[in-house]
């Protein structure tokens, strides 16, 4: 393994940074709720508060950004809703649920330090937005704002401050405790950002109309401007006699800008605090960013040492809350008082006395949020909701008090959004958002009624609501009284505030991080049979996840294994359809919408190769073929429903049929509509069907199209050839029909005349029922690569693109003047030149095969566009409108020379508000084009499972499920190529699926319910209540050993007696403590292994054992071993634990080794794991394998390799190495690989004739690991180690190379930053791909591995070994890349991926991996710019296309 990649699998899902703000609307635009249509505003409005305009929500974890919208729905039982959208939390305040829904995400070249957003300034009904401020590590800063006419964010302005002209503000340090940390004034006037520990950066605000940019772009937008940066200047605020600065943050209040800042005069610690304590002060300064002063107008000395955070009160109270770990403070010019939480706290002078909460609480760790000007929101490091109310006269704060209100999860932030809402992120559990109400003490009677019934809202509703609102905390035996996910509210205690809030969770974001470990095992319905990548489906990985009472097993499976009902042997199989059939007399009307999803199919059809079955889709799938009236003599193209599914409509190579039921009401054979074609005998046949009712389009084998009018009233269609296409040159590739459904059609906001008539957004005219079905469109994609978009049925363009192949980042209406691409930019044409014929070729060559349109249910939805190209390329766009001041004028330049009266009445009807954008399909895999006809492959899905989306046919099945507007991508791998797909949902299979494979296998499953799939990978969450810490598998009897701990409340004494050393006997001392001291209590974490079965129907999986470990022992380890049995002469795979006994810095450190059989006891199942041996050791164990069938046990210092006789472990050999600690052992044949937490790795063999261990090499540097695992890459070995500055490098051992010193000295072979704490590596085998397997047909198994990881930040990824050849074309590719690609807020990929050695000497290792993640923008380039830069680095498309391919399909593991 000379060269590797690093890809990642499964992207950060632990939320570090929230924020909320206008960005994407400005405040006075922003949705208003409840939205009630005109005629009743008088009568619904004054009688409830409405909800104020909604703020985004901006949320970034590790290096991704995300910028969602909340959509709230009104409560007003409307029957249109889908059911997949049912409400969650009750409803509370005229609102019955909410959700959060993605506008844009965006993977950075950089971990996001510390976000705020900058606002607009004082509401002054402006148009202003938003924008958004991201510090990165060191000193960097970029401020992003939403541009409409991208549908995305833009970089409007970077700020850097490091390189060596800045080096002076590091003052000669090198590492700094945190990075940079960015607050903003609530005004929006300035923003500041502390960086290198006490240099205090002023950006100052551009004025409203006045920035950087010019005004016409600024008027062009819309008339939006968003909140700009115009210049930056630094303080030093070691000029200004502070020294350690913990905090600071901007008041509320001032004429100017105010930054009160958090310093300690001098360090202390809690050894120290009888001496010198009350060392923080706080300093407010006034900042005048014109003047570059900043003069100190007050400050407060004499506060706690534990103060860490500082909160700004807002107007019209002002001033700021000091958060100490044991007090409040709060701090004005004038006044200031306290708040003591708990007997640590102490008055700097004894003889005042603190006022003092009523209940005891430790406040470090916790955040904060306002909910109203005088109520603010703190959790706690327990994950409970307290209320702090200032109580305030009018004048001066009198005093603070505090409550307790719900339990939740253990959040890193908290936002408000709008008046209503806040959002809890998490980077422990999973985030949610929460609506919450205020009222005053009258209603608290009524409040607590609500509480006793509220832990049933969520119970009542069905199943398959409940599990695709809510992922882990909707299974209802996690739900304990007190946690915040039941709608209910919290009294405040105090008589005087009187102020109730209730709280109702409305959505929640999975979570999955941090993973501590992970192991790798069958799933329940695993396929013993399956070969090659269907193999790997059979897997799932069992993670270690989350923390405290947020601790869970999350079940990961990269690809979809649906769960298999019956199947049949059907050979030859071409495509399936399943048919409804309404019978005129049960058309009840009112509740046709409630009833249309939940209606059963009637019919399936099944198109062989040279004959049609039909099945009856009642109780038993019973053929029917004989029976009915379907054309069965051949095959099938498509099969339908249309007139409101009373007709069946089916269409076949040289005709369609109707149906009505099984009746045939009408046929239609395709003859050729005009004599033309006399000179051509044989007729053209139909290729692809679009239906959209009541029309149904044909896509003929000449390349013309025919399109098949339904009459709904008299249930017959009559075969028409649009008059644009009859006198057509060109012959169209594919086609599509698009139902705009709904009662407000979406597609008639972008044209421009409707958008003018009927200001926003309001339905066009609702009241005749003509216009209730939606509007229907035609997409057509032509040979030559052009797109339209025809109105049906009058077939007029409302929408052209060029060159839809080359899949460009945005389309726009050709008649629309592209502000970006104006003349002047010519450089696209001289290296259009240059790049000879050889493009030009390619380019032809591609087309379009395939094209689909759909906007699925929802209030909110937008419409994807999808087009498959002949290599197997996925185009997929997003439709949004942008109304733009450039898009009215542009007519007359247009076309001048033309006839101005066509294009005038040309231009009125097109959409010109009309854009799509491109959205990434990260975790899809291409398939290559196949020399067989191409059939449909986009199967489209509106319920299957409460999932909608479409299903992708082929090679590489997959899933594109549309959640929260977001499409999730997620494989099948099980059965290999689909041929065929279609929905079914009947009696036995409620809202399943039927799949036909290429071995001719007809199936049919339901999705597995119990996995959420709005995730990267689709997941299952277990609660356990405790932190998992390990896990093992037990392949034998598919077990799942993991160590939990779990914190538990005890009295003081007893923890005191635990401390003791046992050997010598001391009675404890308790000196210092009186009586009423040792009744106090303490929280202690209790250690256990749980052995967890998976359950067989997949519901929560059961605790088959627990093994409680002693008071105050901790279990470090837990692994399955196999181990020799020296007296019985054969192998025994037993349960090892490694533990230690945790008492403190005065007793010696000791630990014990436990080995347990499982399910060896036959006699008594009841039993499943019985202790075999048990032994203390010196020193923590804290790392086990076996090593040829000995044990090798980590224990403090010392590594020795004991050998097992059935009774005893006897010590054979030992290595004294100097770690300190071992955090991981990795062994391959007699070969053994230890990383150190301080000592870096150690590189051992053991050789068994001597009996001795002995050390190969070492890394001499110094590393603070994390883990380490063995790469294998044929016959080479490297070692891979993982370290706390979140980097990963390879050594290798290579005792003939000189600088190896004699082979003591590892040798460093590739390094690497992965932004994320990398906490267990696993090596899997690499599947062999395409390239593989036409060098040597014999040999099926490559003898290549490669390491999946997890990380802290809930994701996945993959490092893998690469050929020399793949490896320089990628690289070459990746330096291209660098520069080619747009990089999101202006960072640098290659300073991301540079080893960080947070200012240690470290002499740079050879640059030996690429970065998948920066290589994956390559396929989002449009056409032209790929094979150009392919062209530049001497190679093709194809082959890196194909590169990347073949690494994605050798990493499909799970």
């Amino acid at each position: 393994m000379s060269y590797a990649a690093f890809k990642m699998m499964h992207w950060p899902t632990g939320i570090e940074n929230c924020s909320s703000g206008f960005i994407t609307q400005s405040a006075n635009l922003a949705p208003e709720i409840p939205t009630i249509q005109a005629d009743d505003m008088e009568s619904e409005w004054p009688a409830r508060k409405g909800i104020g305009p909604i703020p985004n929500l901006v949320v970034t974890s590790g290096n991704v950004l995300e910028v969602y919208v909340i959509r709230v729905q009104e409560e007003d039982n409307r029957a249109s809703r889908p059911p997949s959208e049912a409400s969650r939390g009750g409803v509370m305040a005229g609102v019955s649920g909410a959700s959060l829904e993605l506008v844009c995400n965006y993977k950075l070249h950089g971990n996001v330090e510390t976000m705020a957003v900058l606002s607009m300034g004082s509401g002054d009904g402006s148009r202003r937005r938003d924008s958004i401020v991201l510090a990165f590590q060191d000193a960097k800063i970029s401020v992003l704002e939403f541009d409409d006419s991208i549908h995305g964010l833009r970089t409007s302005s970077m700020h850097c401050f490091e390189g060596s002209e800045w080096n002076y503000l590091k003052r000669g340090r090198e590492s700094f405790a945190r990075g940079p940390l960015v607050k903003v004034d609530p005004l929006g006037r300035c923003g500041g950002v502390l960086v290198y520990g006490l240099q205090m950066i002023i950006l100052k605000a551009a004025q409203a109309g006045y920035g950087l940019v010019g005004d016409d772009e600024a008027s062009g937008s819309g008339g939006t401007i968003s909140a700009r940066i115009e210049s930056s200047y630094v303080i030093s605020l070691r000029d200004l006699d502070m020294k350690h600065v913990k905090d600071f943050t901007f008041v509320h209040g001032y004429i100017e800008p105010v930054m009160v800042i958090l310093h300690e005069s001098e360090l202390t610690w809690a050894g120290r605090i009888s001496w010198k304590h009350h060392t923080c002060m706080i300093s407010a300064l006034s900042i005048s960013t014109t003047l570059k002063q900043q003069p100190l107008i007050w400050s407060a000395v004499s506060l706690p040492h534990d103060a860490y955070k500082l909160l700004a009160v807002p107007s019209p109270i002002g001033g700021v809350l000091v958060i100490c770990a044991n007090s409040i403070h709060y701090h004005s010019q004038s006044v200031c008082c306290t708040l003591a939480l708990n007997p640590f706290a102490v008055p700097i002078d004894p003889s005042h006395e603190m006022p003092r909460s009523s209940f005891n609480v430790e406040l470090d760790a916790s955040h904060a949020t306002w909910l109203l000007n005088d109520v603010a929101m703190l959790s706690t490091k327990t994950g409970e909701l307290l209320l702090l109310t200032l109580v305030y006269d009018g004048r001066v704060v009198k005093r603070l008090e505090l409550s307790k209100s719900r339990a939740s999860v253990l959040t890193s932030g908290i936002a408000t959004l709008g008046n209503s809402f806040f959002f809890l992120a998490s980077r422990l559990g999973d985030s949610m958002l929460v609506q919450y109400t205020c009222g005053m003490g009258t209603s608290m009677s009524t409040s607590a009624h609500l509480k006793e019934e509220g832990g049933d809202i969520e119970a009542d509703a069905p199943s398959v609501k409940r599990l695709r609102r809510s992922s882990s905390d909707a299974l209802q035996d996690i739900v304990s009284g007190e946690e915040l996910s039941l709608y209910g509210s919290a009294p405040n205690n105090s008589e005087s505030a009187q102020k109730v809030f209730s709280f109702a969770v409305r959505d929640s974001l999975i979570n999955i991080g941090p993973l501590k470990d992970f192991s790798y095992g069958l799933r329940i319905n695993a396929d013993p049979n399956a070969t090659g990548i269907a193999k790997q489906s059979n897997y799932e990985l069992v993670c270690c996840s989350g923390h405290g009472k947020n601790g869970a097993v999350c079940v990961l499976q990269q690809s979809i294994r649906p769960e298999l009902i019956t199947e049949v042997e059907l050979p030859g199989c071409k495509g399936i359809w399943t048919v409804y059939h309404k019978s005129a007399r049960g058309l009840n009307t009112e509740s046709k919408v409630a009833s249309e999803d939940d209606e059963y199919h009637a019919y399936l059809v099944i198109s062989l190769e040279s004959r049609t079955m039909v099945l009856e889709t009642a109780d038993l799938l019973g053929e029917v073929t004989e029976s009915v009236d379907y054309y069965v003599q051949g095959s099938t193209v498509a099969a339908g429903n249309l007139f409101g599914r009373r007709r069946v409509i089916q269409v076949f190579a040289r005709g369609a049929r109707v149906l009505d039921g099984s009746y045939m009401t009408q046929d239609l054979s395709l003859g050729v509509p005009n004599s033309e074609s006399s000179s051509s005998p044989e007729c053209p046949a139909v290729l692809s069907v679009s239906i959209a009712d009541p029309y149904v389009l044909l896509r003929m084998s000449d390349g013309s199209i025919r399109l098949l009018v339904g009459d709904p009233s008299a249930c017959t269609v009559s075969v028409s050839v649009p008059s644009v296409f009859e006198s057509l040159k060109e012959s169209i590739c594919a086609c599509t029909l698009y139902h705009d459904k709904g009662p407000e059609p979406w597609l008639r906001k972008a044209s421009t005349d409707a958008w003018l008539s009927t200001g926003m957004g309001e339905a066009i005219d609702g009241a005749d029922g003509a216009h209730d079905q939606g509007d229907i469109y035609c997409v057509v994609c032509y040979e030559t690569g052009t797109l339209e978009i025809f109105d049906v049925p009058s077939f007029k363009c409302v929408f052209s693109v060029d060159k839809f192949v080359s899949g460009k980042s945005h389309l726009v209406d050709t008649f629309v003047r592209d502000p970006s691409k104006d003349p002047h930019l010519s450089r696209n044409n001289m290296s259009e030149e240059a790049a000879g014929q050889i493009k030009k070729e390619t380019v032809q060559n591609m087309k379009v095969v395939e094209l689909a349109m759909q906007r699925w249910s929802g209030q909110h939805t937008r419409p994807f566009l999808f087009g498959i190209l002949t290599d197997g390329t996925m185009l997929c766009y997003h439709a949004y409108l942008y109304e733009g001041q450039e898009n009215i004028t542009k007519t007359e330049e247009a076309v001048s020379g033309q006839n101005l009266v066509d294009l005038s009445s040309i231009s009125s009807s097109r959409f010109r508000n009309l854009k799509f954008v491109r959205v990434p399909l990260e975790t899809f895999t291409r398939e290559e084009a196949s020399a067989v006809s191409p059939c449909q492959r986009i199967t489209v899905f509106k319920n299957v499972g409460g999932y909608q989306g479409l299903f992708l046919s082929g090679a590489r099945p997959a899933w594109f499920m549309v959640c929260r507007e977001r499409l999730r991508v997620h494989p099948q791998l099980c059965d290999g190529s689909i041929v065929a797909f279609t929905v079914l949902h009947n009696v036995n299979c409620n809202h399943g699926l039927i799949y036909v494979t290429s071995q001719g296998f007809l199936k049919i499953c339901q999705l597995p319910s119990v996995a959420s799939y709005d995730n990267y990978w689709p997941v299952q969450k277990i609660p356990l209540k405790g932190t998992p810490h390990q896990i093992t598998y037990f392949a034998e009897k598919n077990l799942y050993p993991l160590i939990v701990s779990v914190p538990v409340i005890k009295p003081l004494n007893q923890v005191l007696s635990s401390l003791v050393d046992q050997e010598v006997g001391h009675q404890v001392e308790h000196d210092g403590l009186n009586s009423d001291d040792l009744h106090r209590t303490y929280t202690v974490d209790e250690f256990e292994i749980r052995i967890l079965e998976p359950e067989k129907s997949g519901g929560p999986w059961q605790t088959k054992a627990t093994i409680p470990m002693q008071s105050s022992e901790n279990a470090l380890t837990v692994r399955m071993v196999t181990l020799f049995n020296a007296t019985t002469k054969e192998n025994e795979t037993l349960l090892a634990i490694g533990t230690a006994y945790v008492q403190g810095e005065d007793v010696a450190a000791r630990g014990r080794v436990l080995l347990y059989s499982i399910g060896r006891n036959t006699d008594n199942p009841q039993n499943l794991v019985s202790e075999v041996y048990a032994k203390e050791l010196k020193g923590a164990i804290s790392a086990l394998a076996s090593l040829q069938g000995h044990l090798l046990i980590a224990s403090g210092p010392k590594i020795i390799l004991h050998k097992w006789t059935g009774t005893e472990l006897n010590g054979v050999a030992f290595y004294d190495a100097p770690p300190l600690y071992v955090v991981s052992l990795n062994i391959v044949k007699n070969f053994i690989l230890l990383g150190d937490i301080h000592k870096s790795i150690y590189f051992l063999s053991w050789k068994e004739q001597g009996a001795q261990l002995s050390l190969l090499a070492k890394d001499f540097g110094n590393l603070d690991c994390f883990t380490t695992e063995f790469l294998i890459d044929g016959t080479t070995l490297s070692l891979v180690v993982s370290d706390e500055q979140k980097n990963v490098q390879i050594f290798y051992y290579a005792p003939k190379m000189s600088e190896s010193w004699k082979g003591q000295k590892l040798l460093s072979r590739a390094e690497f930053h992965v932004g994320a704490h990398v906490t267990k590596f696993l090596r899997l085998q690499m599947l062999p791909t395409s390239s593989d397997r036409n060098g040597a047909p014999g040999s099926e198994k490559t003898n290549r591995f490669a390491l999946l990881f997890g990380t802290l930040d809930g994701s996945l990824g993959c490092i893998a070994p690469l050929e020399e050849l793949t490896f320089r074309r990628l690289q070459s590719l990746q330096r291209k890349l660098v520069d080619a690609v747009p990089h999101v807020a202006g960072l640098n990929p290659r300073a991301f991926r540079q080893f960080h050695s947070n200012g240690k000497a470290h002499k740079p290792g050879p640059d030996n991996i690429v970065d998948c993640e920066l290589l994956c923008h390559y396929e989002m380039l449009p056409l032209e710019e790929q094979l150009e830069i392919a062209n530049q680095i001497g190679t093709t498309r194809a082959q890196i296309l194909s590169n990347l391919n073949d690494l994605s399909l050798g990493m499909s593991f799970l």
